[in-house]
Order: structure tokens, then sequence, then C-alpha cells
């Protein structure tokens, strides 16, 4: 296990050396002069500021020059201060939202995070327990019902049930409104008597003692929830169900049932563990998803997360602002896997062996 986890570990760096190879040669599609006007603002149309800006940031070096000063940054030669460099926290200004990119993360990414945190359990959980009652029942009414909402909902687009829900419960109920906080309790976050522990809302209102603000937080989280789970729900379902009934027509669950093993123990004790891998793999990619923000469904919220501002980038041709985020989702994928390696060695000891 231990060599295992070793093996992974040592190749993460590698894959991310990748990543940033594809992502900067993305960059290398453009002239120096249009990735000098991405990363400075307010640049005079002026061949000589121009031309001066490429010569100072080294835009007609080697690719794998630039590449390197892309990551590590280059030292002024006049000033000797080091500018640039992702590795030192310099990703770049971001016109869409008019900060660095660095302070969009900062402000954006807990949001997203919240929101992945209280999706998780009914987007996995419901749709795991769904796919397993579908398959205990198969080919009698409940399964057929399962199946029927398993089609409905892949096929339902996320937009339309996000707009739908949004039209229902707050146009015309206002019981759950979108955005991430009403606005009394986003002046009361924002001032001075309430600390930020976390930058998750939810959280700080608790270690604050605003249970008010914890209960307006989930308002806005309710519909943003519903939409992630409902879609996936679905999909979960479809391969939990599968899963199960493969591994309830196995040799090991035969035997367990010839044995007089009660069937509660033959499906949860032998059948479910196994038919539990897929639902591993699709779990770590659909967590990763949600922290690399979700951006239909916080666009339609107006929710101000990774995702929402990612939209925004695009809508605006924000191309550094684009690739700094596509950065980010790459390594939140990059992890994913890694735990979703990990967890796959601990359910079934011969992947170890591979």
């Amino acid at each position: 296990m231990t060599q295992y986890i070793v093996r992974r570990l040592l190749l993460m760096p590698l894959t991310l050396i990748g990543v940033t190879l594809l992502i900067f040669g993305m960059l290398s599609f453009l002239s120096p002069a249009e990735r000098v006007s991405l990363y400075v603002r307010d640049i005079p149309k002026n061949d000589i500021v121009m031309n001066s800006l490429i010569e100072r940031y080294g835009l007609n070096d080697p690719f794998l020059v630039q590449y390197y000063h892309w990551l590590v940054g280059q030292k002024d030669a006049s000033t000797g201060e080091w500018a640039g460099g992702i590795l030192r926290g310099n990703f770049g200004y971001s016109r869409s939202a008019n900060q660095n990119i660095v302070d969009l993360i900062k402000r954006r990414f807990p949001a997203t995070v919240e929101l992945a945190l209280y999706s998780i359990v009914p987007l996995i959980g419901v749709g795991t327990w769904l796919g397993i009652v579908a398959a205990k029942n198969h080919n009698n009414i409940i399964d057929q019902i399962a199946r029927i909402f398993g089609i409905l909902g892949y096929s339902f687009p996320s937009f339309v049930f996000g707009l739908l829900m949004l039209m229902f419960f707050y146009a015309k109920y206002q019981i759950f409104p979108p955005d991430r906080l009403s606005n009394w309790a986003n002046l009361v976050v924002t001032g001075e008597g309430f600390t930020s522990y976390t930058s998750l809302v939810t959280i700080d209102a608790l270690l604050n003692g605003r249970f008010d603000i914890f209960l307006d937080a989930l308002r806005h989280l309710v519909l943003p929830i519903l939409t992630l789970s409902y879609i996936n729900w679905a999909l979960y379902l479809r391969i939990m169900r599968s899963s199960m009934l493969e591994s309830m027509n196995q040799d090991y669950v035969v035997t367990a049932r010839a044995k007089g093993v009660k069937e509660k123990d033959v499906v949860n004790k032998h059948a479910r563990p196994n038919a539990m891998i897929p639902i591993v793999t699709m779990s770590g990619m659909t967590i990763a998803g949600l922290l690399s923000g979700v951006t239909i469904t916080e666009t339609i919220f107006i929710y101000p997360g990774i995702g929402s501002a990612a939209a925004a980038a695009s809508t605006q041709l924000d191309v550094v602002t684009i690739l700094s985020l596509v950065l980010l989702t790459g390594f939140i994928l990059l992890v994913a896997n890694l735990i979703v390696d990990i967890t796959y060695a601990f359910l079934d000891p011969r992947v170890r062996l591979s």
C-alpha cells in the first residue's frame, strides 16, 4: 500500500508540469503584443511602448525560457525585484473582476467550497441509495419508476431545471432566493462586528453566534443544491443500479445465499462494497467538478463562486482569468484523482499490484 501511494505521489508533480505546459502553450498562440495587452492594463497604443514591454518581459524568448519565467517569475534588471511567476502567487490581473486573480480566487473560491460541501451528501448519498433500492427491486414497479426517473433526470438540461426552480420557489412563492445572502445579512457579514474565520458564511455565522445569518445562507443554498442533486441523482442511480445488479449475480453472492446468509447481509456486506468501486470514481470527479465551479448553476442563481467568475471572464474574453481558473481546475482534478486512486487501493487490494 505504501509503495502504491508513493508512486502516485511521485507522478503528481510530473502531471502538474504537463498541465502547466499545456496551459502556457495556449498562451503561445497569441502574439507578444497580444500577450502584453492581456497582462498589463491601460497600455498606450504606441509601438515604442509595446516593444519595450515585450523586450522587458522577454516575450520574444524561446518557448521554454518563457515557460520558466511564467512559472518562477523574472528579475527586473533595473530594480532587482521579481515580477510575475505563478509559483510566487502572481497570476496576473482579471479585467472582468477588476482585481488581481489571486484576490478573485480568495473571494470566490470559499463560496464554491461551501456549495460543494452542502451538495456532496444529498447528491452522492441519495443517488447511490436510489440505485441500491432499484437493484434490490429488480424489474418490479419500484425499479421501473426509478428507471423512468433516471431517464428523465439524465435528459433534463440543468439550466432548464434551475430556471423552473427559480420561477416556482422564488418568483412565485419567495421562499428560496438566489445569490449567497440577503442584503441585510450581507451588510452584517461585511460589517465590523462580524469576524470571518473561514470565509464560509454558514460556519462563520455559527462561530459569531448569528443563527439568523446561518439560516439565511442555507435558504440561498437550497435551490443550487437541489438543481445539482437532481441532475446527478439520475446518473448515480443508473450507475449504482447497474453495478449492484452485476455484483448480485457474482458467484460469491450466490454462495452466500446458498449458505443461508440473510438477504440484508448479502446486499450490505457482499454485494454493495464491490458495487461501490464505480461510485468512488464518479464521486471523486463530481466533487472535483463542484470545487472547480458549476458554471451554469452559479450563473442561474447569481451565486458568487468560481463558476460564475469563469462565465463572466468568458463573456468578456478575459483570457488571463480563464487560463488561471483552468489551472486551478486542473490542480483540483489531479488531487481528486489521487484520492480516488488511493481509495481504490483500500476497496480493491488488486489495484495495488497493478
